[in-house]
Parts: C-alpha cells; sequence; structure tokens
C-alpha cells in the first residue's frame, strides 16, 4: 500500500468518526441524562411467599423486559428483601414505565364456552366469567396453557391489516401441543362462535373467532394477538408475554423523574476545562518540541476524535 493510499484511507477514517460523533447523539447513563427512578416491593401470594430468593427471581424477570425495551445501561437491584430499584436512563414518563414493568403479566388461554351468560351465573369449578373487549361477560373453560409456553412473542403490521398493530405468538414444547388441542376443541364449539379468549392478568385483551383455515390445519404453531393496538402497546404486550410472568406481584412504591447527577451547569464546566486543559497541553508540547510536539498534538487530538465516534457508533453508554 503507498503512503497516498494510507494517508487518504487515514483521513477517511477521521472525517467518519468526526461526521459520526456531530449527527449521532452519543447514549448517556442516568447520572449525565437524567431519567425514572421506580421503587418495587415484592407480594406474597397463597402459593409463592414474597422473599429474597423470590424477589430475585423477579427481578432477572424485569431485566428481561427492560432489555427488551431498549434502555440503554439500565440499573436492577434488590434492595432489602422485598425491594427492587429500578433506573432507567432517558426514560422521562416514570407512570408509563411503571405500567410496563410492574404487571404481572400472567398471560392465559381459553376456551369460550358461552359467549354470553346471565348475569348472577355461578360458574363451574375451573371454569370463570370474564367481561370480553365489549362488555359481554363470557364462560370460559379452564386455562389451556399459560406463558410459560410461548417462545417469542413480536409487535408486527401485517400486510394486510391497514396499519393495524398486532402481536404474534409463537409457541414451543408443551405450549405448541397445548396450543392445538386448544384449537380443537374451541373448533367442536360452533354454538359459542368457535372463540379463544387470551387473557393478560385475569383481563380478556383479546377473542377472536378461529378461522375456518385454522380448524382444519389443527392450529399450526403460532396465533395472532389481535385488538385496538397502536405500536406502542403492542410493542408493550409484546414485551410483557416475551419477558414472562412474575414470579409475584410487585407494587409500586416511588416512582419519579430524575434529574442529570453532575447537573447540566457541570457537564458544560467540565467540557470547557477539558477544551481548555488539552489547548493549553498542546501548545505547551508545540512550544517546547515544535514540529514534532505539533504532529503529536495532532495524533491525539486524531485519537480521541477516533475513540469517541467510535463509542458512539456502537451505542456505548457513557457516564
Amino acid at each position: 500500500m503507498s503512503s497516498r493510499t494510507r494517508a487518504l484511507l487515514a483521513l477517511f477514517v477521521v472525517a467518519a468518526a468526526i461526521a459520526v460523533a456531530y449527527f449521532q447523539p452519543a447514549k448517556l447513563g442516568l447520572d449525565l441524562e437524567g431519567g425514572t427512578q421506580i421503587v418495587l416491593e415484592t407480594k406474597s401470594t397463597e402459593r409463592v411467599k414474597a422473599d429474597a430468593e423470590s424477589t430475585d427471581r423477579a427481578l432477572e424477570v424485569l431485566r428481561g423486559r427492560v432489555d427488551a425495551l431498549g434502555v440503554s445501561e439500565p440499573t436492577l437491584a434488590r434492595s432489602g428483601e422485598k425491594r427492587i430499584i429500578v433506573e432507567l436512563p432517558g426514560v422521562q414518563d416514570p407512570r408509563e414505565a411503571a405500567e410496563v414493568i410492574g404487571k404481572t403479566a400472567q398471560l392465559t388461554f381459553h376456551e369460550v364456552l358461552q359467549p354470553t351468560v346471565p348475569e348472577g351465573t355461578e360458574p363451574a369449578k375451573g371454569q370463570q366469567v370474564v367481561n370480553d373487549e365489549t362488555g359481554t361477560p363470557v364462560l370460559l373453560a379452564a386455562a389451556a396453557l399459560d406463558g410459560n409456553g410461548v417462545k417469542d412473542a413480536r409487535a408486527e403490521t401485517p400486510q394486510d391489516s391497514l396499519g393495524q398493530w398486532v402481536v404474534n405468538v409463537d409457541f414451543a414444547g408443551e405450549g405448541r401441543s397445548g396450543w392445538q388441542g386448544l384449537v380443537a376443541s374451541a373448533c367442536a364449539n360452533p354454538d359459542a362462535g368457535q372463540r379463544i379468549a387470551i387473557l393478560l392478568d385475569d383481563e380478556i385483551i383479546s377473542s377472536p373467532g378461529i378461522v375456518p383455515a385454522l380448524c382444519t390445519s389443527g392450529g399450526g404453531n403460532e396465533t395472532s394477538i389481535t385488538g385496538d393496538f397502536t405500536q406502542t402497546e403492542a410493542t408493550d404486550l409484546s414485551v410483557l408475554i416475551k419477558g414472562g410472568a412474575l414470579p409475584v406481584p410487585v407494587d409500586v412504591i416511588e416512582q419519579r423523574t430524575v434529574g442529570p447527577t453532575l447537573g447540566k451547569a457541570a457537564i458544560n464546566a467540565s467540557i470547557e476545562a477539558a477544551i481548555i486543559g488539552i489547548a493549553l497541553t498542546g501548545l505547551f508540547i508545540v512550544f517546547v518540541y515544535r514540529l514534532v510536539g505539533l504532529m503529536a498534538t495532532i495524533a491525539l487530538a486524531t485519537y480521541a476524535a477516533i475513540s469517541y465516534g467510535l463509542l458512539v457508533w456502537l451505542g456505548a453508554t457513557l457516564t
């Protein structure tokens, strides 16, 4: 490689690094950007006691939900035996974040036994009466499968949906056989409209009728959760389903917006001090070493620009 080619390549790398640093904003941590802090507390149920072990398991589920939301450099830690502190840099709406993170997210799939039931109907053991999306009480069979049988969940817009968002769910293992059995059972019940109800935390989020092709194919390995979802709602629902249910319920004890720890004025002062310090150091090196010092100063400045541009391009979080 000739010296001219090397020079052009070096110039291109420096120009690219400067362009990335200028046009692409850097990801900042909670201490520089601020964000949301949420304090959660686990609660005991009849089946599970809220202790350090169950709280740690809940923390891992929460970590998966936060990662799926794409928050940079989040901090999740247990405080004491039952409390979890969640810090989310750049998130400025603590209530919305708490709604997504703090849901128990117990997903269940049921056959609709009766499309309408009289008010005050007492369901048989294992069955339940729940209002559907229109507010009509429907009778549901016991859950045929739950979120543990879900392999993946994605928020998407089918090509023929005219912008309508849905959540596509893939089943695996026991979930696959459970789903196929549920479809077969619902297809054999035309009086109830061959419907399946999908519940999240005991509330129906979708109760569609099964299309004839699905009855013919035996159910397949996937389904779509439809509803009047916005993109944000569909994404949040897919995050909850994919992240799994919390082993114990949690209460939101505190939620607040946190300002940058260092403060904007302190950050600006630090930048000014860094620029002045580098400039004075460069002048000193040039004064002492003349041309060699000038070349060294340019090399150091170039290295700093390349390093910063590379960090920004890789999506590293600066704290």
